[in-house]
């Protein structure tokens, strides 16, 4: 099976190739990626916890679902297979912020990312993929925000970085 390519862009977001996942990941090269944050009715956040077997950042909660977009997959299209594919739902997303983050991890892959995040709601348990989720819970944003004081170590950076940044564009309640 070839290994899953990710999309070179430069810092406009304009595609410049293509390039297997862990090579972009060894060299740290800036690619394209998106993060979902589906919320439910009481405005709480679904957070996934990392399957363990994670290549980097196991065991760490994070936003709902995330991944890489395929060559010539749109970011919604791009979130919501992947929100099948690991959460076991689809639902409306829509696109809100963007931003590039860089994040160096202690396997020496750096996480070098144009990330979309899109939003979206759901009111359901989750179907999930033991082989990419080894947990979900729903937490209220005020919570999510003192637990990542508290506890930063239990997070993933790209989580940590947009909900730091940009909580005030992520609440689809608003």
């Amino acid at each position: 099976m070839e290994e899953e390519k990710v999309i070179l862009v430069n810092e406009n977001d304009e595609q410049i190739g293509l390039m297997p996942k862990m090579e972009a990941h060894e060299k740290a090269v800036l690619h394209r990626a998106f993060s979902v944050f589906i919320f439910n009715d009481n405005h709480e956040l679904m957070l996934q916890q990392r399957a363990l077997s994670k290549y980097h950042s196991p065991g760490l909660w994070t936003n709902t679902c995330c991944s890489h977009q395929r060559d010539g997959e749109s970011n919604v299209s791009a979130g919501k297979r992947r929100l099948q594919e690991e959460m076991g739902f689809v639902t409306d997303l829509k696109e809100s912020i963007s931003f590039i983050y860089k994040a160096p991890f202690d396997n020496g892959l750096t996480e070098h990312e144009y990330d979309h995040v899109l939003l979206g709601k759901y009111n359901n348990d989750p179907v999930i993929n033991t082989d990419e989720v080894a947990n979900w819970k729903w937490m209220p944003l005020e919570e999510v925000k003192l637990d990542i004081k508290r506890h930063p170590e239990l997070y993933t950076e790209w989580f940590k970085v947009i909900f730091n940044k940009f909580n005030e564009h992520i609440n689809v309640n608003q």
